[in-house]
């Protein structure tokens, strides 16, 4: 799926009708979610920015219709490395329902009351080591320069972060030969040899013969953040300060 975005509008006109636009639906997009993770984020990225001037979080704001993103994962794209599906159809519907929920603002935000100058505080005290925001910050944990989750989506993954474990950030341990245990993310992987970001920000790569155990982590390097650590006003504040760095959506192209 590596080009994803690209001719996203000319060719797939020429398709057959589309199906019916996908209607919105959290349990279709956490489906949704999954299947991205498993299919797509490999080359496209956890956060969906994977591909150079191919950025999936800004598909419906560039004018794409929910229509033609499924022809796209449909047929695939001529002359790219992007193949064509034969996934079912519902499937498709929940992968390109996952990818509006990341183009999104919600059309009705909830009230923010939170204080985004305290929330901003918080960030650089709590989550700026791992979380880079433009040119500041760590890279241990995903860029929210252009955080799009929503706020359901941003309280579960502060709270309860290895409920789901992001394409590009499961931890694991590798185990050597010599007995040494490095703590590290998985940034991809195959038969022979694991590629990971250790926790000095280090890219390394290990020949799976030299290493005595690959160890699947379940826990995430991040820590949950229960109310004995972010009381829920100052959770408030941080989602009010995150929801800052939402992208404007300018208007739809008719």
């Amino acid at each position: 799926m590596a080009a994803f975005a690209l001719a996203l509008g000319a060719w797939v006109a020429a398709q057959a009708p589309p199906p019916p636009a996908v209607p919105r639906d959290d349990a279709q997009v956490r489906t949704g979610a999954t299947l991205f993770r498993e299919r797509c984020a490999e080359c496209h990225g956890a956060d969906g920015k994977g591909v150079a001037a191919h950025d999936l979080t800004r598909l419906w704001s560039a004018g794409a219709t929910d229509n033609q993103v499924f022809q796209t994962i449909r047929n695939g794209v001529p002359n790219t490395i992007m193949p064509s599906s034969n996934a079912p159809d519902d499937q498709l519907r929940a992968l390109v329902a996952y990818l509006r929920s990341i183009n999104d603002s919600p059309n009705t935000p909830p009230e923010l009351s939170g204080n985004a100058e305290n929330g901003e505080r918080l960030f650089w005290t709590s989550c700026g080591t791992c979380h880079k925001i433009k040119e500041r910050g760590g890279r241990m944990g995903p860029d929210l320069s252009r955080v799009n989750q929503s706020r359901d989506q941003l309280v579960a993954a502060i709270r309860t972060p290895s409920a789901s474990l992001a394409t590009g950030f499961e931890p694991v341990t590798l185990v050597t030969r010599e007995g040494r245990r490095v703590r590290a993310l998985r940034k991809s992987e195959d038969a022979f040899s694991i590629q990971v970001m250790d926790t000095q920000e280090r890219l390394q790569g290990y020949l799976k013969g030299d290493l005595r155990e690959v160890v699947r982590e379940t826990t995430s390097m991040m820590p949950a953040f229960g109310t004995d650590k972010l009381s829920g006003g100052d959770l408030d504040d941080l989602l009010r300060f995150l929801a800052t760095l939402r992208p404007a959506t300018p208007p739809r192209r008719p």
